[in-house]
């Protein structure tokens, strides 16, 4: 029964909302949301205590059960980040931003019970972005029986430096991954609460984009993690090289090294300076003074690099949906460098550069057109040899996974030369055609669009309910093996094998030579940017 104070500060409450207020009761307190048609949205619900003033660089607080009847109508601010570019892509226009943002958002089934929940976390370069994006609305995946959660973490400075003094006050003797932290906080957060919102809390699928796909390889990899979630969906993601703590490897500073360069850049003497700045300032300044925010290997939230940890298995063990893009470069071309005069002057830096590769290199990425050849080089080395090792991996444990390759165009993509560029799939996956951003190619409401957004939400529903993917009147989608058994999406879905051939094979012994080697990154540096390859060893055979 609702006490008699409750029960008023509810029929308030509901008048002021009108007929369309839903409550929910939550372990963490009651909320107020809205019905919207057939589905509950509860926004802006805080799963951490603010992380500002003397808890700036801490780990998350959970959120105390608060009193009362809590405001869930509006979406909670986005966490501190520069302010993007108008003319980018995939800027919005200025949206709120506090360091007070660990909030998350829920869209629930009217009806629900037990239902799957699927976590979304949004991508950004681990800098921008924000869970209240339109284009990630969970409404439309709710109608189909989901439980959809979306979350914010720090970002940027706020939620990634690592420094010497902030290891020295923790408890463990690390610092950095806060927006980790951040992440994994929510989790539990999910574990505790959702039932109230009608999911299951033994059903939790894992789902991000670009560096939210990041993310999910990191909570797949992190100890702190396993348990929280049932499945992990990674769409373009990239096993960058993580730099380490403490130490220097791979041609990379330490993450303590870059967060003192930073201080030192930013004119702060000790971390005390550091926390006296304002967060807004401090968000716009690291990135010009080149901070870069990635996690840490730091031994205890990550242990190993990603690499390593997936080839010793340590991976979370639970079904995998992993894919890429045909155009993710197009609309990323800072991450490619700029064609060369001619095809002799490309054929000869391959030559110089890739040793005994080269001649599969320009097999692979000829000089016949060098526009599309340094497109896809960059395209495999970050995102396509990324999601067939994690397919490949995961099928080595006996863990079922399960690839796409999305090639789908539409009039206006194809007019700007961004077909199937980097996230163009959201949409898609979401149904939110019109939440898309002001300089976004407009999708055209037609069947052709309708029709496979309808078979992509699908495939994604069922694999957040039972891990395998399917859709009504689709082709199966086989799960991946030895054939390389992938799923292509073009105007619609077909089922293929050997996406790609060659592609992985090459880019794994350029990885693994340079990891042998321990001085340079891999995935950054590929084609013409690449350092001269390392002699194959022993263990690159």
């Amino acid at each position: 029964m609702i006490p008699r104070a409750a029960s008023v500060c509810l029929f308030f409450a509901a008048l002021a909302y009108g007929a369309d207020a839903v409550t929910a009761h939550p372990p963490a307190g009651k909320l107020q949301g809205r019905l919207e048609g057939q589905v509950r949205v509860f926004k802006g619900i805080p799963y951490a205590m603010p992380p500002v003033g003397a808890a700036r660089w801490k780990p998350p607080i959970a959120m105390p059960r608060w009193t009362g009847v809590r405001n869930a109508a509006e979406f909670g601010p986005a966490c501190h980040q520069p302010q993007a570019k108008l003319s980018n892509i995939y800027a919005r226009d200025p949206m709120p931003m506090s360091e007070d943002c660990l909030t998350l958002n829920i869209w629930t089934p009217a009806n629900a019970r037990r239902a799957p929940v699927f976590l979304w976390i949004h991508g950004g370069s681990l800098t921008g972005g924000s869970s209240r994006e339109e284009m990630y609305n969970g409404a439309r995946l709710a109608e189909r029986g989901l439980v959809v959660v979306s979350v914010n973490y720090r970002l940027g400075v706020l939620g990634w430096l690592a420094h010497p003094e902030l290891s020295a006050e923790s408890a463990d003797g690390v610092s950095g991954n806060y927006g980790l932290l951040d992440q994994i906080e929510a989790l539990r957060w999910v574990r505790r609460n959702i039932g109230a919102f009608g999911g299951d809390a033994g059903n939790v699928t894992l789902a991000g984009e670009s560096a939210g796909a990041l993310s999910i390889l990191y909570l797949m990899a992190s100890p702190a993690a396993q348990g929280l979630f049932s499945k992990a969906i990674a769409e373009s993601a990239y096993m960058i090289t993580t730099p380490e703590l403490k130490t220097g490897r791979f041609g990379l500073p330490s993450a303590e090294e870059s967060g003192t360069r930073l201080a030192a850049a930013l004119h702060a003497t000790n971390l005390a300076a550091l926390r006296a700045m304002d967060g807004a300032e401090l968000s716009a300044k690291a990135p010009a003074a080149g901070f870069g925010p990635w996690g840490a290997i730091d031994g205890h939230v990550l242990k190993r690099q990603l690499v390593d940890v997936f080839d010793r298995g340590e991976q979370a063990r639970v079904p995998l949906l992993a894919g890429f893009n045909s155009g993710e470069i197009r609309s990323l071309r800072s991450l490619a460098p700029p064609a060369p005069a001619d095809a002799a002057v490309y054929e000869g830096a391959i030559r110089e550069h890739y040793a005994d590769l080269a001649s599969e290199f320009l097999r692979l990425y000829p000089a016949t057109n060098l526009e599309e050849s340094i497109l896809a080089t960059t395209r495999d080395a970050l995102y396509g040899w990324t999601a067939q090792r994690l397919a490949r991996k995961h099928t080595a444990l006996g863990v079922p996974a399960f690839l796409y390759f999305f090639d789908h165009g539409y009039p206006a993509t194809d007019s700007a030369g961004l077909h199937a560029f980097h996230a163009s799939e959201l949409p898609f996956v979401f149904g939110t055609f019109d939440g898309t951003p002001q300089n976004w190619p407009k999708i055209p409401p037609t069947p052709v669009e309708t029709g496979l957004s309808d078979a992509m939400m699908s495939y994604w529903s069922t694999f957040a309910r039972t891990g395998r993917p399917a859709a009504a009147k689709q082709p199966g989608w086989p799960q991946f093996n030895a054939a390389g058994a992938y799923l292509s999406f073009t105007d619609a879905p077909h089922a293929a094998e050997h996406l790609l051939p060659g592609m992985y094979e090459l880019n794994e012994q350029v990885v693994c030579r340079r990891r042998a080697e321990g001085l340079t990154p891999w995935n950054w540096n590929a084609g013409l940017w690449s350092p001269k390859l390392p002699a194959q060893t022993a263990e690159c055979q």
